[in-house]
């Protein structure tokens, strides 16, 4: 299985444990290296939990995404920050880290599992079966993967179950407080998610800070290689400095009709977490020209 150790597959892991679904040979944590330390905490228990049910728990990774961005030796590391360009437009930048930092590692482990290390060609047929934790709320986000030698299914999906259910039976089990699953500097966290980093992991909130003012005017590699970056760019898509957005949730009105505004709408517009093949992000591009997709 796909673990992101955040609500849905955490829940998917011990179905598996409990013989609710059949029990799988390996769960495989795409790890970005920039994961809340709850997240840490919670895949350490989940693989304790799951090794007395014979589930190997491992991690595979493709490096840190935090590390890489900053490092201008690393080539480009494509996050969907939101920009602010000169005219005062606003756009998102062109994401790829879903792609490169969990499908791919996923995908390379998958090939490995099945004896056929890249560049050996998987023989038509042979596949390995991969469980993702998608819950029905949620499944317009189910998808393929994209290559014959990896087949994604959906167990909350065909038990019927959404997050809602999910967060109670891990409480029955004694995981409640399961947190999402996403990178600290996830451009798309809402106001609520951005809020409970600042409150609950302020180590988490100061690093997320810091990697927003290092990227204002991109990131270093592109810079060192002197590609043309035009505008600045941010964490929040209020595209201000993290530590100056207004994150504390907007007053509700006693009144049954509220009227949706930009701003209750960034509040509650708060990804579930970051999973392999359900990245909610939207338009790929936005506002800006080649050269700075380039960049």
């Amino acid at each position: 299985m796909s673990l992101g150790a955040g609500i849905q597959s955490s829940a998917v892991l011990l179905l598996a444990c409990e013989g609710v679904i059949p029990r799988f040979d390996v769960a495989l944590f795409a790890d970005t290296g920039w994961e809340p330390k709850a997240v840490y905490a919670n895949l350490a228990r989940l693989r304790a939990h799951a090794a007395k049910f014979g589930i190997p728990v491992r991690t595979v990774s493709a490096g840190n995404i935090r590390d890489d961005a900053l490092d201008p030796a690393h080539r480009f590391v494509s996050m969907p920050l939101h920009v602010l360009n000169p005219d005062g437009t606003r756009g998102l930048a062109r994401r790829q880290c879903t792609s490169e930092y969990k499908i791919g590692p996923l995908k390379k482990a998958a090939r490995e599992l099945l004896g056929y290390p890249h560049p050996r060609r998987v023989p038509r047929g042979l596949y390995v079966e991969q469980a993702i934790g998608i819950s029905t709320d949620e499944f317009t986000h189910a998808k393929d993967s994209g290559v014959q030698y990896l087949r994604n299914v959906f167990p909350l999906i065909e038990l019927g179950w959404d997050r809602a259910r999910c967060v109670d039976y891990l409480a029955e089990r004694g995981f409640a407080g399961t947190v999402k699953s996403a990178c600290l500097g996830c451009p798309f966290h809402g106001n609520a998610g951005w809020r409970w980093i600042r409150d609950h992991d302020p180590d988490g909130w100061a690093d997320a800070v810091a990697f927003d003012k290092a990227i204002r005017d991109g990131y270093p590699h592109a810079t060192t290689q002197g590609q043309e970056l035009r505008g600045q760019y941010f964490l929040h898509r209020s595209c201000q400095p993290l530590d100056e957005v207004d994150l504390d949730p907007p007053a509700r009105a006693k009144r049954h009709l509220r009227l949706v505004t930009a701003s209750t709408a960034a509040e509650e517009d708060d990804p579930d977490g970051c999973s392999p093949w359900s990245c909610r992000s939207g338009a790929a591009i936005a506002g800006h020209d080649t050269k700075e997709r380039a960049g």
